[in-house]
C-alpha cells in the first residue's frame, strides 16, 4: 500500500506520562543495545524527514541511555570534493557500524534522490538509476546480517514555519537556522514528490519506510523509539545474555568472594 504523508499529520498530543514512557523505552532500548553487543551484531538506522522536523530531538532521546563506545551518529550533508570524486555510495560504506555497533544516519544516501534530485546536484540518469543502486546497497546489508531501519520525520508546512520562528526568537538555538532551510522550504512541492517517488521505489519488504507524525514531539518520539526497539528486538536473540567468563568468575571469587556463577555466596 503507497505511503501518503497527509495521513501522518494529526499532531495528536502523547496520551500518558511522557516522562514514564520515555524511561521505559530508554530501559528497553538499553537493554537491546546490551543483546547487540553480546551477541555481536550490528544494525544501521536511518533518519530522514523535514528540516524542524525532530530528527535530532529524537535521536538525542533514542542514545540516552545507550554505551557510547558501541554506536554512532553520522550527520550527513553535502559531499566534500575527495567525496564527489567517487561514486556517491562511497562515503556511507566507510561509515557503516561494525560487529557490536549501531550506526545512526541523520540524513543519508536517500540525499541522492531528494536534494540532489531537487536541486539538481545530481543529472536525472544518476538519481534514476540511484533507487536500484540503493535497494541492492542496503539488501546487501540486510544479507549480512545488518538491519537497515527506515524512518521519515514528518511536519506540516505550518508546523515548520512555528518551529522555525521559535529558532528566529531564541538566540541560542539560531544556528540552528540556514539559508538551505528556506530554499528547501520554498520548493516543498518538489520535495513532496520526490519523497513520494522515493517511498514507490524503496519501501522494500526487507527495509521498509516508517513514516512518523511528527507535528507533536512528544508523541513522535515515542513512536519512533517503539518501533526502533520492535524492529531492532526482532533481529537479535534477547533472550539469553552473556555468558560468564571463567577468568572474569575466578578473579571475581578471589576479590569479591562470589562462586562460580558471580553471585555471593
Amino acid at each position: 500500500m503507497a505511503i501518503d504523508l497527509s495521513d501522518y499529520e494529526t499532531g495528536a498530543e502523547f496520551d500518558g506520562d511522557y516522562d514514564a514512557a520515555l524511561e521505559e523505552a530508554q530501559e528497553r532500548l538499553a537493554r537491546i543495545q546490551a543483546a547487540y553487543i553480546v551477541h555481536g551484531q550490528q544494525a544501521v538506522l536511518v533518519f530522514e524527514g523535514w528540516d524542524a522536523s525532530g530528527k535530532g530531538g529524537t535521536i538525542r532521546r533514542l542514545v540516552g541511555r545507550w554505551e557510547p563506545r558501541f554506536y554512532r551518529v553520522r550527520p550527513i550533508g553535502a559531499p566534500s570534493e575527495e567525496e564527489r570524486a567517487h561514486h556517491y555510495l562511497r562515503r556511507f560504506w566507510e561509515k557503516l557500524p561494525g560487529k557490536r555497533n549501531i550506526a545512526i544516519f541523520d540524513r543519508s544516501w536517500y540525499g541522492r534522490v531528494l536534494v540532489e534530485r531537487v536541486e539538481g546536484f545530481a543529472s536525472e540518469a544518476e538519481w534514476r538509476r540511484a533507487y536500484d543502486e540503493i535497494n541492492r546497497f542496503e539488501a546487501q546489508q540486510i544479507a549480512d546480517g545488518t538491519p537497515v531501519i527506515k524512518l521519515f520525520m514528518h511536519v506540516t508546512q505550518a508546523e515548520q514555519d512555528e518551529r522555525f520562528r521559535k529558532r528566529l526568537d531564541n538566540p541560542w538555538k539560531r544556528w540552528k537556522l540556514s539559508v538551505d532551510d528556506f530554499r528547501n522550504r520554498a520548493r516543498r512541492e518538489d520535495y513532496l514528490e520526490a519523497i513520494a517517488e522515493m517511498f514507490g521505489r524503496t519501501d522494500t519488504p526487507e527495509a521498509p519506510w516508517k513514516p512518523i507524525d511528527g507535528n507533536d514531539k512528544k508523541s513522535a518520539r515515542i513512536t519512533a523509539m517503539t518501533y526502533i526497539a520492535e524492529r531492532l528486538e526482532a533481529h537479535v536473540d534477547m533472550d539469553s545474555a552473556a555468558e560468564l567468563d571463567p577468568e572474569i568468575a575466578r578473579l571475581a571469587a578471589s576479590h569479591l568472594g562470589t562462586d562460580s556463577e558471580g553471585k555471593v555466596e
